[in-house]
């Protein structure tokens, strides 16, 4: 039997400390099976050293490991395990730079608006790091993300808590009527390959090619479409009005760590808008201090330190918000409001909360209050709108009786990758954007003024066809009906429901409930069958598979993380994510404070099943299934006996959750009877940890309570991070001797 190889990635924050005190117990239990973990890191400071080779010493260069994953995403024997990752915003690249400055690393400063061709040079560099720079290159298949069973009935049974909606709620979605990405798209297929630039023309004459010649492959679906930022500015005072007249808090919800061109642009607006008389005051100081509204109040309040109009300047910030509508706040102690930082208003997961909270976001005193919420392209805006009304009308959701909406998502060779990519621009003057052939015949245009947002956008039509069958796939398998989310009045989605349309004919779709629904129809027909228990099946394109695999799992199971994610790759392989990583970072700053982890890692066990049950039916290893049948067991025990992280330090955090799930995987292998050498192996060892489980506890709850120095927050010391999560010499002794 060959070396099986799962390749088990490093990441960030919470997960990239969970990894350090699960990783060895999962080396451990699977050398029993021939298995070698590998441990590609593709951190957000893993891929920037990866990025500037030129600039360090040959001791401290690191392989590019995102791309060779990449590379191995391609081919049939891909097993890869992928944690959440930092989706870098510029101030957490910023960050990360400056604390590998401070290691050491002579890295070149980040030019966020570069002078001349050695910064545009290294500015181009880092944009690859930017944003959702991991998922477009690992997701060479399609999605398919639902509550395991176990997870399902554990969470009726043990139902989370839910805030009351009343029908008076004044919360409300405020979205764009026109002018924005959803008004203005066009869309078409191609018919034969061929090749396509963008390029601008300006009124006065001028001429820019804003992208040069890329492949177009037949029976791509290609759209642009255009935010015109003065309706953006006005829509956003209008909100700013409503607010004001409701006396509620006033929130921005947006996703400028994915969109990484385009939302932080709508974000800047956002603030500038409510702060135009502070923007307008000091326009020449902000600019000599090159303050860019884009990032935020935090970024503004760094940059006016020490300045002699500092006090003047913060004085008249608080002067606009106690004449304008409260806004709402991400750290009411600490005093952070939903203007600070873009990556902090991220729409998925802030409108999940709100929704899961009966409505309310947190004021200035810590207080929960109705909010107007800003989520201006009506692209996706419906969704949320048809969401909060529904919970008006009906009420919060039951999670003891509120049915599963798992989710089959188009996400394959990049496929509606809306700003993570290189065909967003904000353009600079007046004129036509075009998107030309080789012919220089134009396939879509649009017209444009000063600082509109362009963007294009791509779907190759293979990943369509896989797409469409997946979902007959998985309603035929489950039994359950499936919607397609797509919206007819939208250019994009016409294309595509043509596609879809042509190609579930391809199957026998006897006895399957199929439809295609727009987006608003979509969303309360799903909510109306899940109240009466039933399940439904989204199928749904990238951006808003990403919207409903936050929104559902949260009302379900009250968090995404324990999602089971199976990306079937496209040649043969498998790609395993285990869920969303919204409450990575106040996981691991709880940690550093008070050497407390709450982070789950049950989306992890979930994975590592799935991948397990992957390598032994395309390996023919029958030893990994008999890891995967016995760690299917562990983790059904493990929720039945309620071993994930507790609220509070004295409880049983992330590193006693990892005790829990090793025994409970070391009794299901010492009493299974597949594989007698397996059985023999781990009855000592399950023996070990039943009898050191009192000291074992107390080994790891005495760790808690006192801050931890893990040596840095975006590239710790290994050896300090791996002291920190393994505080049990005792089950060290035991892991370690399997």
């Amino acid at each position: 039997m060959s070396q099986a190889k799962i390749y088990y990635t490093l990441t960030d924050e919470a997960p990239m400390l969970a990894t350090h005190s699960f990783l060895p117990i999962v080396k451990a239990f699977t050398h029993s099976a021939e298995i070698e973990i590998q441990v590609p890191d593709i951190s957000l400071a893993g891929r920037i050293l990866a990025n500037f080779p030129e600039y360090l010493n040959d001791d401290q260069k690191v392989p590019d490991a995102l791309a060779q994953l990449g590379e191995l995403a391609t081919k049939p024997e891909a097993n890869i395990i992928k944690l959440p990752n930092i989706s870098a915003s510029v101030p957490q690249l910023e960050e990360a730079i400056a604390e590998l400055k401070s290691k050491g690393y002579n890295l070149p400063n980040y030019p966020a608006e570069p002078k001349n061709e050695e910064e545009k040079a290294i500015n181009q560099k880092y944009s690859k790091v930017l944003g959702s720079a991991v998922n477009p290159v690992l997701r060479e298949g399609n999605s398919d993300r639902r509550a395991p069973k176990s997870v399902k009935d554990y969470a009726k049974a043990n139902p989370h808590r839910m805030g009351v909606w009343s029908a008076d709620s004044k919360t409300a979605v405020a979205h764009m009527e026109n002018g924005d990405f959803y008004g203005t798209e066009n869309s078409t297929t191609i018919e034969k390959d061929g090749k396509f630039r963008i390029v601008f023309y300006g009124t006065d004459g001028s001429e820019k090619v804003l992208k040069d010649y890329a492949p177009l492959k037949a029976g791509e679906i290609i759209d642009s479409s255009v935010m015109n930022m003065n309706a953006l500015k006005s829509f956003v005072q209008t909100a700013i009005a409503e607010a004001k007249e409701k006396n509620v808090l006033l929130s921005a919800h947006l996703k400028a760590t994915m969109m990484k061109i385009s939302d932080p642009i709508i974000f800047g607006a956002v603030v500038e808008t409510y702060f135009k008389d502070v923007f307008e005051k000091y326009k020449d100081l902000f600019k000599d201090l090159d303050i860019n509204p884009n990032f935020g109040l935090a970024t503004l309040y760094e940059k006016i330190a020490g300045t002699p109009k500092e006090a003047e300047i913060k004085a008249d910030i608080e002067k606009a918000i106690e004449n304008g509508p409260r806004i709402a706040m991400v750290n009411s102690d600490q005093g952070i409001t939903n203007f600070h930082v873009s990556s902090d208003v991220i729409v998925d997961a802030s409108m999940a909360a709100l929704v899961r909270g009966g409505g309310k976001m947190w004021n200035k005193e810590g207080k929960e209050e109705d909010t107007v919420c800003i989520i201006p392209d009506r692209t996706y805006a419906g969704f949320y709108e048809a969401v909060v009304d529904d919970m008006k009308k009906n009420g919060a959701i039951d999670p003891r009786t509120f049915g599963s909406v798992p989710n089959v998502g188009l996400m394959a060779q990049k496929a509606e990758e809306y700003g993570s990519h290189d065909k967003t621009f904000q353009v600079s003057a007046e004129g036509t954007v075009k998107v030309e052939n080789e012919n220089g015949e134009t396939l879509l245009q649009q017209k444009v003024e000063k600082d509109d947002i362009f963007r294009m956008c791509q779907v190759k039509d293979a990943p369509i066809q896989d797409w469409v069958k997946l979902a007959v796939n998985r309603a035929k398998l489950s039994d359950t009906p499936a919607i397609f989310w797509l919206d007819k009045g939208r250019a994009h989605d016409s294309q595509i429901i043509k596609k879809v349309e042509k190609y579930l004919k391809d199957y026998d779709l006897t006895g399957l409930d199929i439809k295609i629904m727009d987006v608003k129809d979509a969303t309360l027909e799903t909510l109306k069958r899940a109240r009466e228990g039933k399940d439904t099946i989204s199928v749904s394109g990238n951006v808003l598979r990403d919207y409903l695999t936050d929104m559902f799992p949260i009302l379900e199971l009250g968090t995404s993380a324990k999602m089971l994610s199976i990306v079937p790759l496209m040649n043969g392989g498998g790609l395993f994510e285990t869920g969303a990583g919204g409450s990575a970072p106040k996981h691991i700053e709880q940690f550093i404070h008070e050497g407390y982890l709450r982070w789950d890692s049950l989306g992890e066990f979930l994975a590592l099943q799935a991948s397990l049950e992957h390598l032994a039916q395309t390996q023919n290893n029958p030893k990994a299934k008999v890891l995967s049948d016995a760690l299917d067991t562990a983790n059904a025990k493990f929720l039945a006996t309620d071993k994930s992280p507790a609220r509070k330090v004295g409880g049983i955090d992330n590193r006693g959750s990892h005790f829990y799930l090793a025994l409970y995987w070391a009794e299901a292998l010492a009493n299974q009877t597949t594989d007698a050498e397996i059985a023999e192996k781990f009855k000592p060892i399950a023996k070990a940890m039943q009898d050191n489980e009192e000291k074992i506890n107390s080994e790891l709850i005495g760790a808690q309570g006192k801050p931890q120095d893990i040596g840095g927050y975006y590239k710790p010391d290994s050896d300090k991070t791996y002291a920190a999560m393994r505080p049990s010499a005792t089950l060290d002794t035991i892991i370690n001797g399997i």
